[in-house]
């Protein structure tokens, strides 16, 4: 019973990735290469977040939300917005399109970021003996991130690589961008500022990246028209 429960855990955590990558052309158009390319970059990143954290930040006392703690964390994860952008702008791509690239650089951000936050756990806790949701909406909310880290390149594709975009869209990609790079402070605020407990903060993820995925889209079509 236990294998079953961390493999119906594993699956949902990191089945969506493949399924992602086998059911969209990113296969067709052969764009693994890129993707593993990003989760390097992601992994650079997460090691250069993690210096930055141990160096700045200091301990905290009690579980409480702390603002300064928080703007300073919210300040060093804009390093994740640096490696997209360098992964976006500087790697090396086959020519695949923009609308592709983008794609593939999420997927492997997100992939590099489950396996790096949730393995782990998922490993030592959901083989435990006793039967727990805590894995199951874990392997949720690896889902939201996935929506909102492929949203978020999205939206970098949109500020970095595409020149001719409507004046009137560029204050929303540029809103939509701050929603999404910060995303993990607001997450943190409503797990230690307001106490939401976790099925009502996987709710709240999985909810809001339907709908920035939705705006993300709206705002990729409306770039990609030529202008009139």
């Amino acid at each position: 019973m236990t294998v079953f429960h961390f493999f119906n855990c594993a699956v949902l955590t990191f089945g969506p990735h493949a399924v992602y990558y086998s059911a969209t052309p990113l296969s067709e158009y052969d764009t693994l290469g890129t993707s593993v390319k990003a989760a390097v970059v992601y992994l650079g990143t997460a090691l250069i977040k993690l210096v930055c954290l141990a160096t700045f930040l200091k301990v905290p006392e009690n579980d409480m939300f702390d603002p300064y703690q928080e703007l300073l964390k919210a300040l060093i994860g804009l390093v994740d917005f640096a490696g997209i952008y360098f992964a976006l702008t500087q790697l090396t791509h086959r020519n695949i399109s923009q609308h592709h690239k983008f794609q593939a650089v999420g997927l492997g951000w997100a992939f590099a970021d489950s396996v790096l936050h949730r393995l782990a756990p998922l490993w030592v806790g959901a083989r435990g003996l006793e039967f727990t949701w805590e894995y199951v909406l874990q392997g949720l909310e690896s889902n939201a991130n996935l929506v909102l880290t492929v949203s978020l390149a999205a939206m970098g594709s949109l500020i970095w690589l595409r020149k001719n975009k409507p004046r009137t869209l560029i204050p929303i990609i540029y809103l939509c961008a701050f929603i999404l790079a910060t995303m993990p402070t607001t997450i943190s605020y409503l797990k230690r500022g307001l106490g939401w407990q976790l099925p009502n903060v996987v709710s709240f993820e999985l909810f809001t990246s339907l709908v920035m995925a939705f705006i993300s889209w709206q705002l990729f079509s409306a770039c990609q028209r030529p202008s009139v």
